[in-house]
């Protein structure tokens, strides 16, 4: 993925762990809110990044795990 995808997958996360955070220490709820509907709209945008990005790769499913290919025991 490029970064800009791995971008919005991290400011999401860190967006929606504040929100929890605010939740749990009683927050006025509008921020609270306001912050949540943004995070909803940042999931979307998100995924959608994620899903059109251009990311091409040479591993197939034979290669399974790295660290446990499927021919070892």
């Amino acid at each position: 993925m490029k970064n800009t995808a791995m971008l919005w997958v991290g400011n999401t996360t860190i967006t929606l762990v504040i929100v929890t955070i605010m939740a749990a220490m009683n927050f006025p709820f509008n921020w609270v809110f306001y912050l949540t509907v943004l995070g909803q709209l940042m999931i979307v945008y998100m995924v959608y990044k994620v899903l059109t990005d251009n990311y091409i790769t040479e591993k197939t499913f034979e290669d399974f795990y790295e660290d446990h290919p499927i021919g070892q025991s």
